[in-house]
């Protein structure tokens, strides 16, 4: 019976011409050999099975080749070549410097530089794991590294080129081996399965190339045991259930309760990954990788940076055209979040759940939209009003000018007009009126927008040409109305009340082009009003339509709007809640001036 060999040994590349991914370098390393231009010292980095070693033997073979081939490869059949295929070869030295770091392992291969070979031009001498020395040994190495024999080429390879002292850096010439791509891997992975007689679906190769992490050698033994484990058959599911991998159909269900706002769908999806016994943060972290390939799937030029197969990308693309910028962004800060707070969560489980259903509430309609999760789960506050509230949900919703009687207010809070296109100088407007509230009156100040708010040239092209009869009328979808909203408002990100504003209340189309925006306080109703010519005009040149219109509103039955404190009542407040507070100011006798 024929001893097994595991793929990883195999299969190990043995010409410059089987190495896998690694294209460019082994064609300079050829050029180098067939010009005869070969430096005295090479370094070789890069991550864990990307075929340092692989390439520094198959280099160094081909340096003593008497006959290579006219692309450059060794012929494998002069007595170089044959002796170092057999293990018998004087000429290639390999020192493992993870368990030989001494000074004095150092010396003795320094002393061996010093035998000229017996057979062939060079001696080569690989140190793998060249990182591994001590100071003491990378010093003592230093002289011969620097003017070695002209017989004598250094070749060393690390994992960790940045534990290696610069001295050592400055003396090699430095090749980076970069991960395996997914592809690639899939390819070879491939040949090997035909090569052994084993039939492998596309899709189960991916999942092992995507577990491998860009390592062809962890690729080939995970492959073993995969195909030890299906009998000579890999399927998908087979590939999946061995390695324990969340199905990518998992999140796939979880992005479509996330558009649905379906929050108790998104748990019940929850409960089955922890019933096929995967852990709560290993889920959420892949529900944050998978969020990122969606964001890098919107657009083809990011579309190479995911790591998956070419049919993977396809699928990826069209989902991430269902959702918005901003939904993925917060999606995945919240999944970020999520992660950092779960190693100190007392109920983690609980912390998932809760990040499921703030993801699903993002996209929901209600007026504090992404602020506080209302949305499909009805809020508490909404049943205390419900009769109240009654006479105002008989009425029409296209029909804001005649509001229908609301219980009684501290004060009445006079809904502003609709604002034209064209901006309104500060100095025009009426100052805002003291709101009451409680039996006590406080000024709430006006905030003008310091940052960002003045008409672009592109602005003001637009107010002329629907001011001469020129308006644009391009037709748009409320999914292209979202995405624009979404770019207005990432315009203003140093406006922090107009920027939650516009995060949090979303607008409403009330008519032809006609969007109604519902604010929940004075302030953001005052800052939204002095901004609105601005966000009109850019929203019309985002969407190349003149004819859209924008006003504000405060929210039927919106909390009572904030008061400003001076410092002697605010004061007075925390020394209240706070008494240990007040012994301190005592202590101290600190005064307000």
């Amino acid at each position: 019976m024929e001893q097994y060999i595991v793929s990883a040994r195999k299969y190990r590349p043995s010409t410059f011409a089987s190495v896998v991914g690694q294209k460019a370098l082994t064609s300079t390393l050829k050029n180098a050999v067939a010009t005869g231009r070969l430096a005295h010292s090479y370094l070789f980095c890069g991550s864990r099975g990307v075929g340092k070693t692989s390439c520094a033997r198959i280099f160094a073979k081909t340096i003593n080749c008497e006959h290579r081939t006219p692309d450059g490869e060794p012929c494998n059949e002069c007595d170089s070549c044959r002796s170092f295929n057999n293990g018998t070869s004087m000429n290639i030295i390999e020192l493992d410097a993870a368990s030989n770091n001494s000074v004095d392992d150092i010396r003795s291969l320094v002393e061996q530089t010093q035998v000229p070979p017996a057979q062939g031009r060079y001696r080569v001498f690989i140190v793998d794991e060249v990182h591994m020395l001590t100071s003491n040994a990378f010093n003592a190495f230093l002289k011969t590294l620097e003017e070695p024999p002209s017989y004598v080429i250094f070749i060393l390879a690390t994992t960790e080129k940045h534990k290696i002292i610069p001295t050592i850096l400055s003396r090699c010439q430095i090749y980076d081996f970069h991960r395996i791509t997914i592809p690639d891997i899939i390819d070879h992975l491939e040949y090997v399965a035909k090569s052994e007689g084993i039939t492998a679906e596309r899709a189960a190769l991916n999942v092992i190339a995507q577990k491998a992490d860009g390592a062809m050698r962890d690729a080939l033994s995970i492959f073993d045991q995969v195909a030890a484990s299906s009998g000579g058959e890999i399927t998908y599911r087979k590939a999946i259930d061995n390695l324990n991998v969340l199905d990518s159909a998992y999140y796939n269900r979880l992005l479509d309760t996330f558009l649905a706002g379906d929050v108790l769908g998104s748990w019940v999806i929850y409960k089955e990954i922890r019933d096929a016994g995967f852990d709560s943060q290993f889920m959420i972290n892949g529900l944050g990788a998978y969020l990122r390939d969606l964001m890098l799937a919107r657009d083809p030029a990011t579309l190479a940076l995911i790591e998956a197969g070419d049919e993977e990308r396809t699928q990826l693309q069209e989902r991430a055209a269902k959702c918005t910028p901003g939904f993925l962004y917060r999606a995945m800060n919240l999944c970020n979040e999520a992660d950092l707070n779960y190693r100190t969560a007392s109920s983690k489980q609980f912390l998932i759940e809760l990040t499921l259903a703030k993801i699903c509430q993002s996209l929901s309609p209600s007026p504090n939209n992404g602020s506080d999760g209302e949305g499909q789960l009805k809020p508490i506050a909404a049943a205390r009003r419900t009769d109240a509230l009654a006479p105002a949900a008989a009425k029409p919703a296209n029909n804001p000018a005649n509001p229908a009687p609301q219980p009684a207010q501290p004060a009445p809070i006079a809904q502003p007009q609709p604002v034209a296109p064209q901006p309104v100088p500060a100095a025009s407007r009426p100052a805002a009126a003291p709101v009451r509230g409680s039996g006590t009156m406080l000024n709430v100040p006006r905030v003008s927008l310091k940052h960002g708010l003045g008409a672009t040239p592109q602005q003001q092209n637009a107010a002329q040409a629907a001011a001469t009869g020129g308006a644009r009328t391009q037709d748009y979808d409320e999914y292209t109305f979202t995405l624009a909203w979404e770019t207005v408002m990432e315009r203003h990100p140093r406006e922090h009340i107009l920027y939650n504003a516009m995060r949090n209340s979303r607008p409403e189309l009330r008519g032809n082009r006609a969007y109604v925006m519902s604010v929940v306080n004075e302030l953001q109703l005052q800052t939204v009003t002095d901004a609105l010519p601005v966000l009109i005009a850019e929203l019309r040149d985002t969407l190349s339509n003149d004819t859209i219109t924008l006003t504000v509103e405060m929210a039927v039955g919106a909390e009572t709007p904030l008061y400003v404190l001076n410092d002697r009542e605010l004061l007075a407040r925390l020394v209240e809640e706070q008494p240990m507070l007040r012994k301190f100011i005592e202590g101290l006798q600190l005064r307000i001036s």
